[in-house]
């Protein structure tokens, strides 16, 4: 089968729609054919060894841009071009506006070679792949431009199943994270509320947990003599939901799948109607802050540096109630709490990638060889290291090269150096392709970040477990879901204020619950599990 290239020509279309998006011609996906990469005589492209070419090749890269600095006077980029002999020229677009501007990309036919940052959903995946615009990168990885790409799937099945569309074909790289565990933020406790109630275990239950909120109300933990403690606080319950339904055996707001491989669409199950009888409960007893509906993430924040706080959802705690990393060791991360409910509490845990695509080649790409041997260099510890750190001598230093072992370095001209990071490192303040392994940090870890480690794998990790896996729609499933979820995402959000502030009583429950039915719930449940279990059936 001989390989199948397509020009930026080819891919002229007539925009019918600003969201719909069809190129012309015959797609290597329409036809049948899958490009099959040429040999490293045909190409030029080396397997394995720097550079990845004798002659210089220039490719065009579309991305998002944080807007610290010029990609083109990176020192990151520079010297991946020249390790490399690859160069690219640079299409930016601002992060807010990225999302816009990519699928006007895809509309017009006027392709980049690659996408960095892509932020490419499932469905964009899906779409983008089948209409012929992103180049299936399975040949390419399976064929030996990809070899530290194809050992992290052949080590990790799951991975290459997650990020293989209906179709067969992988369309775009995950971001690969082997240390993650959060999901999203966690909750925490205040440790001076802690110390002044005299608490030296923290709750187990729900029950209990509710005693030590009515602890906080009524026995002045911030010792100022005023009523003005805050038990418990959230911004619209969008940041502490998913932790809190934990407590009553729930991976996820929307959809989960169990132990028992049984997939579930979580506001009509009776863990959620648990969920809602304890918030309203909190809520009548004003142990929950009662501008939770109101208040703006600054406001929450005020209110946490003015010690009111006792416990809120923040990526660390010190974000919320001030203070630094060390003082922030004080301030339990909160285990999460046991109901009535059988088996719980369980833990939404991070999947260990993302669920977007941060890396994809389109069909203009004449390099395909070339570039995913580029990419498959961000997979490996020294490209991260030079992506996510920067080049030796800048911010860090080797120990001891073997073990990896770093140390900083003074910033240089001073300053933070997470700013300075962002100048010369275009992975700064979005998702990148590449691959988190603990080793990146060895020797730069803190006692922060060491205390942090021993909180998640003492409190989460052993409840914890990926609510769904990144298992992808066919187009059609993915209308039906999308139109379904629309118009029930408004519903139950709008309910569930309802019911926690007891403008709607919990007696209307199973009215509410008949609702939700008809609006497709149940239907949300079937294309789920019809999705999960051919994702759990691939590879076996």
């Amino acid at each position: 089968m001989k390989r199948v290239r397509k020009k930026s020509a080819v891919l002229l279309s007539l925009i019918l729609s600003a969201s719909m998006l069809a190129a012309c011609g015959t797609s290597p996906s329409e036809s049948g054919e899958t490009a099959e990469p040429g040999t490293p005589e045909e190409t030029g492209v080396k397997k394995e060894g720097f550079p990845i070419v004798d002659e210089p090749i220039t490719m065009t890269m579309m991305s998002q841009d944080a807007g610290v600095a010029d990609w083109s006077n990176m020192p990151v980029l520079q010297e991946a071009e020249k390790l490399t002999n690859i160069k690219f020229e640079y299409q930016l677009t601002p992060i807010d506006s990225f999302a816009t501007k990519k699928n006007l990309v895809f509309a017009s036919g006027d392709l980049p070679d690659v996408l960095y940052a892509a932020d490419l959903t499932p469905a964009e995946q899906v779409t983008y792949g089948t209409q012929g615009s992103l180049i299936p990168l399975e040949p390419y990885i399976d064929g030996g431009y990809a070899p530290n790409i194809k050992k992290l799937f052949d080590e990790n099945p799951d991975i290459r199943k997650s990020f293989t569309t209906p179709d067969g074909h992988i369309y775009a790289l995950p971001f690969i994270d082997s240390a993650a565990v959060w999901y999203r933020s966690p909750m925490w406790y205040n440790g001076k509320m802690l110390e002044a109630l005299g608490v030296d275990k923290l709750p187990g239950t729900t029950e209990e947990l509710y005693e030590f909120l009515k602890r906080v109300k009524t026995e002045d933990p911030n010792g100022n003599g005023q009523a003005d403690e805050i038990p418990l606080t959230s911004v619209k319950l969008d940041d502490l939901r998913m932790y809190f339904l934990g407590f009553w055996g729930m991976y996820d707001p929307v959809v989960y799948v169990d132990k028992q491989d049984q997939v579930f669409y979580s506001p009509m199950q009776e863990g959620y109607k648990g969920y809602l009888e304890f918030m309203n409960r909190l809520w009548e007893e004003e142990l929950l802050d009662h501008e939770t509906f109101s208040q703006t993430p600054e406001q929450k924040k005020a209110k946490g540096e003015n010690n009111q706080i006792a416990v809120f959802n923040d990526y660390y705690s010190y974000f919320t109630l001030g203070g630094d990393p060390n003082d922030a060791m004080n301030n339990p991360l909160m285990t999460p709490v046991a109901s009535e409910i059988e088996g719980s509490p369980v833990y939404g845990m991070h999947p260990g990638l993302s669920a977007n695509g941060t890396f994809a080649i389109t069909s203009v790409n004449e390099h395909p060889e070339a570039t995913m041997r580029w990419i498959d260099y961000l997979y490996t510890i020294e490209g991260q290291t030079l992506f996510n750190q920067g080049p030796e001598g800048t911010l860090w230093k080797y120990t001891n090269k073997d073990t990896y072992e770093k140390e900083w370095l003074p910033v240089p001209g001073g300053g933070d150096r997470e700013e300075y990071r962002g100048t010369i490192t275009p992975n700064f303040g979005m998702l990148t392709p590449g691959y988190n392994t603990p080793e990146l940090t060895n020797g730069l870890r803190t006692d922060f970040d060491d205390w942090i480690a021993k909180e998640n794998e003492e409190k989460l990790v052993p409840i914890g477990k990926a609510p769904f896996p990144n298992a992808y729609l066919t187009n059609e499933q993915q209308d039906e879901a999308s139109a379904l979820l629309s118009d029930l995402n408004t519903y139950v959000t709008q309910m569930e204020a309802k019911f926690v502030t007891g403008e709607e009583p919990m007696s209307n429950w199973d009215s509410y619950v008949e609702q939700v039915k008809k609006m497709g719930g149940e239907r949300i449940q079937e294309i789920y599990q019809e999705v999960y279990d051919t994702w759990n059936a691939a590879g076996q």
